[in-house]
């Protein structure tokens, strides 16, 4: 069962996210921003990392790069799930190493949808 980390300083947004990612199969294990995701990164593999952008002490952005520095993310997944929805932004994600990018609020099954297709 694949496991993803996701990463929201909104704990309704966490708990929506969780909700959909376990009812479709998936482990989930939450973090309430980038510096407490990148702790959690370090004790244990993810096959997926879902981080939003706007956060305290550690942005998604920011997550990402880190994340990407480190041997264990060189080839991990990494989606936003952000209301940033500027090219500029977008191209942000796509330079610190993203995945893909998704805008709140999200849909459920494209959310699943797309997850399904970056995961190995």
């Amino acid at each position: 069962m694949p496991l993803i980390l996701a990463v929201d300083d909104s704990p309704s947004m966490r708990k929506m996210v969780s909700f959909t990612l376990a009812g479709a199969g998936y482990q989930v294990v939450e973090a309430v921003d980038g510096q407490d995701a990148y702790e959690k990164a370090l004790q244990q593999h993810f096959d997926l990392v879902l981080t939003d952008q706007n956060m305290p002490r550690l942005d998604g952005l920011g997550l990402t790069r880190k994340l990407r520095e480190h041997p264990n993310f060189k080839t991990t997944p990494i989606l936003m799930l952000t209301t940033e929805s500027s090219d500029l932004m977008k191209q942000a994600g796509r330079a610190a190493g993203a995945t893909g990018w998704l805008v709140k609020p999200f849909d459920p099954a494209r959310l699943l949808e797309v997850i399904k297709k970056v995961i190995k």
